[in-house]
């Protein structure tokens, strides 16, 4: 048996809250962070479009293992219609496929909203990264194939219209779970106020647990290329890290000493004591000297370890 690879890059680990610039792709944002902090692995929790702008939380190293957390977290987005045209992406880049010179007051776009509030039924968009029969929808849109998805429920916690610029455009603000799509929200509520719309604008605030001021532009970070020596250019960089426990705040917590840690790092549970232990979860997080160290279950008095992180 041949032997393995060495592994390219640090092993370091650590949330990044990156301010993703407008006109560039969520996968290009993760290659390029890789490649200045010389990570070993990256990835990211919850795609922005190319034309969207706003946080984008790239995991690094062992991080990796809390993105599953991080993508079922709320989302706030900010985001403007354009009304008078419904394209068929849903934003800017797409064809249009339908016009009205009809407008809307601000009475009847506040008027809708209450409908657009809690569990609703949405169709994602044709040109998104929804699976049909196992291909993209947006491969089969881009073939010329008919994309028929069908609609599923998603959470809409508050949506608010912040103001109106102008007879054409409407601004709004909405807080969302897991896999809405803000763009099927633009096209929908075009027609059900008869004057089509489309994205014109789109930007992320909040990805939870990470606050828009932990954002981080990506100028901040090219910028310090201009720093010669690597290791003074590296620890630079890992000063704008978020520890990987630090996005597990949803979870329950449990400390334990370096005893019970070793046992984890083997892969074998611990007996919880104390009243304030987990009585039962199927998510919890260890922490041994304020470090993360695993995420797993607690059951029948046990933490049982899922995932080691290490350390």
């Amino acid at each position: 048996m041949g032997r393995r690879g060495k592994k390219k890059g640090r092993p370091i680990s650590g949330w990044l809250v990156l301010d993703k610039p407008w006109d560039f792709g969520s996968t290009e944002a993760v290659s390029k962070i890789k490649w200045l902090f010389k990570a070993e692995k990256a990835g990211h929790a919850g795609t922005l479009d190319p034309l969207a702008s706003g946080m984008l939380p790239i995991a690094l190293g062992d991080a990796t293992k809390t993105v599953p957390y991080i993508m079922d977290g709320r989302k706030v987005y900010e985001f403007t219609v354009a009304w008078g045209e419904q394209r068929n992406t849903d934003d800017l880049e797409g064809e249009v496929v339908a016009s009205s010179g009809d407008r809307p007051d601000r009475t009847a776009i506040e008027a809708l909203l209450p409908r657009y509030t809690g569990v609703i039924e949405q169709i994602p968009p044709a040109f998104s990264a929804v699976k049909i029969a196992g291909e993209r929808a947006y491969d089969m849109a881009r073939d010329g194939e008919v994309v028929d998805i069908p609609a599923r429920e998603v959470e809409i916690h508050r949506i608010t219209l912040l103001g109106c610029p102008d007879a054409d455009h409407a601004v709004f603000e909405v807080e969302c779970g897991k896999g809405t799509y803000v763009r099927a929200l633009a096209r929908d509520f075009g027609r059900d106020l008869g004057c089509y719309g489309h994205i014109s604008a789109l930007r992320r605030t909040m990805v939870a647990p990470f606050s828009e001021d932990a954002m981080v532009p990506l100028t901040d970070l090219v910028a310090l290329e201009e720093i010669e020596d690597d290791a003074e250019r590296l620890a630079k960089l890992d000063e704008y890290l978020v520890p990987p426990g630090e996005a597990l705040g949803m979870l329950p917590r449990i400390n334990v000493s370096e005893d019970q840690a070793h046992r984890i790092r083997m892969g074998n549970p611990i007996i919880l004591r104390g009243r304030d232990a987990p009585v039962a979860t199927d998510d919890a997080c260890a922490f041994v000297r304020g470090q993360l160290l695993s995420i797993g279950e607690v059951a029948d008095g046990e933490f049982r370890p899922r995932r080691v992180f290490k350390g």
